[in-house]
């Protein structure tokens, strides 16, 4: 992206090059001056303009050019450019169309041929033109765009992929004429949404996180074949090891499936970690903790998917659903959990679809003045509520027991008390939700009496439970009856050490039934599911990596 863009068009090549000319001469510093010898060389370059992000101030179109005339041109022009002021380049004949052109297709201005001297003929009216183009507010995009629908799922997820890796974008719907004219300008249609603009101009229709990874900047490959320390996973423990890891030596890459920060990176305020007593996002501290790493030299993979885990002689290599793999001489896993799927008929189909899991803080403007109902009596379902309360008509949190004693903290249940939109009902399950395009309405069952009611409400944001989804470990690491994996004292049972291990000694405390391989976070069976205990697992574990490096 540059400066604002004048735009000349003319077939003939020497009247071309001597409007740019004279153009560079009074306004070369503040602007810049392309010039296309045809009318479809000019939509083209327009269209490349549009997809970059740049700004065209004016444009001066030729009247007589074969394909396109002039007036034809500045029509098309105007739905990619919409308030780039125009001007017809004309002969002393054709100024009667010059005149409709003004009156018909909203010209500016015409210009006869020849303008000499310009300061006469040509500079005054391109003044008028910078004038009234600046009285139109038009300014320059460099985020990322995004085309979508409400609606979409695959729209919210491009959209989330890159709210919570902190990518800047603006998000446009493919039912405004701003998308329409993007897409027109990419050469897409509303049937290839999700499409993702870069600020280079590059077009992705339908992408995967992957790909918009790699788009956006995002380091998808690694650098290395073999490392010191692979983390796998970014949340809070993922992130503190890569931090204490890189800054001991140790040569580290964390690799990410989908976003730095985990469920933490999702909360809208946490507020009791320590340090910040007024209170932290879990974006403002993911992004912290980000940069604090990359400071100490880790490396980060973004968008990748880890499949599978393997002791290769003292060797431990990570495999990745695209079939390659990279290894390291000790592991730390920090993947974390997931919220449980909502069991609930019509979720899976609305799923993203006003149907969420997790805080989906991308949806926030769209809940002015909406009823929202929010599943789950934990801080993360209690933090979701203060954050869509200063959004929504009302938010109505629904729990299947007593009270909220049990599962949340108290300063967070002081906070819910005080807020006039966020009520409580307790003893209810979400029983059905229904909608066709989205959803539109919840059936709320009484666990009780079994008693139902049905409400009004386009937005159902799910915190239950966790699961850890280590599926992929099956048959490598021990795990215990819900899937965490088991460490250190707990693998040692009847003084037996796990089975396949073959060291003298027994499990570090966080250390796996594969020697060098170490669990932090939520993610290992017993853990406190707390940030700050996240934080301190992944300094604890790269500790107790240095004690395995050094038996090696």
């Amino acid at each position: 992206m540059g400066k604002p863009v004048l735009l000349t068009v003319d077939d003939d090549p020497g009247v071309s090059r001597a409007v740019a000319r004279d153009l560079r001469r009074r306004y070369g510093e503040e602007f810049r001056v392309l010039r296309a010898d045809s009318a479809m060389d000019a939509l083209d370059a327009l269209r490349e303009l549009k997809l970059r992000g740049d700004v065209v101030a004016a444009m001066l179109a030729d009247y007589r050019m074969p394909q396109l005339n002039g007036i034809e041109f500045l029509e098309q022009a105007m739905d990619l450019f919409p308030r780039a002021r125009r001007a017809l380049l004309t002969a002393y004949a054709d100024t009667d169309a010059a005149i409709l052109a003004i009156n018909l297709v909203d010209v500016d201005h015409y210009l006869l041929k020849p303008w000499d001297p310009p300061e006469e003929k040509l500079y005054p009216v391109v003044d008028a033109l910078i004038e009234t183009w600046r009285a139109t507010g038009d300014t320059a995009v460099a985020e990322t765009r995004v085309i979508g629908h409400r609606w979409s799922a695959p729209s919210f997820r491009a959209r989330d992929f890159l709210a919570r890796n902190a990518v800047p974008y603006r998000y446009f719907s493919v039912e405004d004429a701003e998308g329409l004219r993007l897409l027109e300008a990419a050469g897409a249609c509303p049937d290839d949404i999700p499409v993702v603009i870069t600020p280079e101009g590059a077009t992705l229709c339908q992408p995967s996180d992957t790909e918009i990874a790699g788009a956006v900047g995002l380091s998808t490959k690694p650098s290395a074949e073999f490392y010191d320390l692979v983390v796998v996973g970014a949340g809070p423990a993922g992130l503190g090891a890569a931090v204490y890891g890189a800054s001991e030596g140790l040569r580290t890459v964390l690799v990410e499936r989908q976003a730095t920060g985990g469920q933490a990176g999702q909360s809208s305020r946490i507020e009791n970690y320590l340090g910040f007593p007024d209170g932290v996002s879990g974006a403002q501290l993911t992004d912290r903790a980000r940069r604090q790493a990359r400071k100490f030299g880790a490396e980060t993979l973004s968008a990748r998917e880890v499949t599978g885990l393997e002791a290769r002689g003292s060797a431990r290599v990570v495999h990745f659903g695209d079939g390659t793999e990279i290894a390291a001489h000790s592991i730390v896993l920090a993947t974390g959990v997931a919220y449980r799927q909502l069991d609930a008929p019509g979720v899976a189909e609305l799923t993203g679809r006003g149907v969420f899991y997790g805080s989906a803080v991308t949806e926030a403007p769209a809940c002015a003045g909406q009823d929202v109902y929010i599943v789950g009596g934990a801080n993360s379902a209690g933090q979701a509520a203060v954050f869509f309360a200063r959004h929504a008509k009302r938010v109505v949190i629904l729990i299947r027991g007593e009270s909220l004693q049990a599962s949340m903290s108290h300063y967070l249940i002081q906070q819910l008390d005080q807020i006039d939109n966020i009520s409580v009902r307790t003893h209810t399950e979400v029983a059905q939700v229904h909608g066709d395009e989205h959803l539109e309405r919840l059936t709320l069952r009484n666990t009780q009496d079994g008693g139902t009611e049905t409400m009004d409400s386009p937005y159902l944001f799910v915190f239950i439970g966790a699961a850890p989804r280590t599926e992929w470990l099956d048959g490598v690491l021990v795990r215990d009856e819900r899937g965490f994996v088991r460490t250190g004292p707990d693998l040692v049972r009847e003084n037996r050490r796990p089975p396949g291990w073959a060291l003298s000694r027994d499990p570090y405390y966080m250390e796996s039934s594969v020697p060098g391989v170490f669990v932090a976070g939520d993610v290992r069976a017993a853990s406190v599911k707390r940030v700050a205990s996240a934080v301190g697992e992944g300094a604890m574990a790269v500790t107790l990596v240095h004690r395995y490096l050094g038996e090696q």
